[in-house]
């Protein structure tokens, strides 16, 4: 199973959870906690379900439970009080409360993965651009999902290849500007250039080998 929601993505074969392209730990029982709550997202499990499927033959106490749900919410940046992913059902159990879209296995590649050479920036999240075809739009299966209503499903696409990253607006609503200019055409993006599609702006950066050395610092003499 490999599911997508938010900008994270889990795969369970992998067992591995990332976010925009970074790993993030999880314990083997929250990571078979999370899995369960995805699998019968939106459905409430109970406590009971939930202790016989992640502590199988085994007796503990509830205070277990509550342990490992916090651990994932931790991790998935989750409050308690007002939840993104993470439903608390009083007296009955958990949910998984949040969108989430299964990947197949021919589009896990667009996800990103550390290391790409380019990214896209919108307040504290990135977006890793894999080569290749990257859609921005408010499809959770876009490359770049942008859960706004400004933004078209299928807003814009930045192709990315060896040499140069471009973008194209996909005809969306409200358009997709660069740098405040109407995108007519496909264009080459350069570091530092703001794409804004809908009312999001977004800035792109390039890794370049180009780029300046760090700075030493002189210190005085103490």
């Amino acid at each position: 199973m490999t599911v997508r929601f938010g900008d994270f993505l889990l795969d369970s074969d992998a067992r591995q959870l990332s976010r925009a392209g970074r790993d993030i730990r999880l314990s083997p029982k929250a990571f078979d906690l999370l899995c369960a709550l995805l699998v019968r997202r939106p459905d409430v499990l109970s406590k009971n379900d939930l202790l016989a499927t992640i502590w199988p033959d085994t007796f503990v106490v509830e205070a277990n439970l509550n342990v490992v749900i916090g651990e994932i919410r931790k991790a998935l940046g989750d409050d308690r009080q007002a939840p993104r992913f993470i439903r608390t059902v009083h007296g009955v159990g958990y949910a998984f409360c949040a969108q989430a879209v299964d990947v197949a296995d021919g589009e896990t590649a667009a996800v990103g993965r550390p290391g790409s050479r380019c990214w896209l920036s919108w307040k504290d999240r990135s977006f890793a651009l894999s080569t290749g075809d990257n859609i921005i739009g408010r499809d959770p299966r876009s490359t770049v999902w942008l859960d706004d209503e400004s933004v078209s499903r299928r807003h814009a696409l930045i192709s990315v290849d060896d040499a140069v990253a471009r973008v194209q607006d996909l005809e969306s609503t409200n358009g997709t500007f660069l740098n405040r200019v109407p995108l007519k055409s496909a264009t080459a993006l350069q570091d530092g250039d703001i794409v804004r599609v809908g009312s999001l702006k977004l800035t792109f950066r390039t890794m370049s080998d180009n780029a300046a050395r760090t700075r030493r610092l002189r210190r005085g003499s103490s």
